[in-house]
């Protein structure tokens, strides 16, 4: 990786001498491919790094009795809709964001953490799912995308 040191630092000068303009549409366009990558991962039930997320627990005794079946409806399905995952970017940065309410159940899911289901519920604490992220292909696409921006 060292070897790329001097082509990373000559590519962030080429994009310091962008107008102001032109590095907001280049941010605008990796967020815009972020997100769609973002929204790939989340559909296909997996982490940003390609481990898949940890599946649902198994309902408890109570509701047992009154539901039947299995849990059809796959994990995060509307988290990752254009109303809820925001793509948004300015002159210095490309942002992927959840908006909203979701903000809060997006990070409980992602970090792991405690919450309570329904407002009577007790707390339950929930399995870590990575929902956002960047890996190597991610990386690759940015650096394609600028380097598309640059070239015409």
């Amino acid at each position: 990786m060292s070897e790329l040191r001097p082509f990373e630092a000559r590519l962030a000068a080429l994009i310091a001498n962008l107008s102001p303009e032109a590095r907001k549409e280049l941010a605008k366009g990796i967020a815009r491919r972020l997100r769609a990558g973002q929204q790939q991962n989340i559909k296909r039930q997996q982490a940003p790094d390609g481990t898949p997320f940890a599946p649902r627990k198994p309902a408890p005794p109570s509701q047992v009795r009154t539901k039947k079946g299995r849990v059809k409806r796959e994990m995060f399905a509307k988290l990752r809709t254009a109303k809820y995952l925001k793509a948004k970017a300015n002159v210095n940065e490309a942002v992927v964001e959840f908006t909203g309410n979701v903000q809060r159940l997006a990070r409980v899911h992602h970090y792991g953490l405690r919450d309570r289901p329904s407002r009577h519920g007790g707390a339950v604490r929930y399995e870590a799912r990575p929902l956002l992220g960047i890996n190597e292909a991610e990386q690759r696409l940015i650096e394609q995308e600028v380097i598309a921006h640059l070239a015409g």
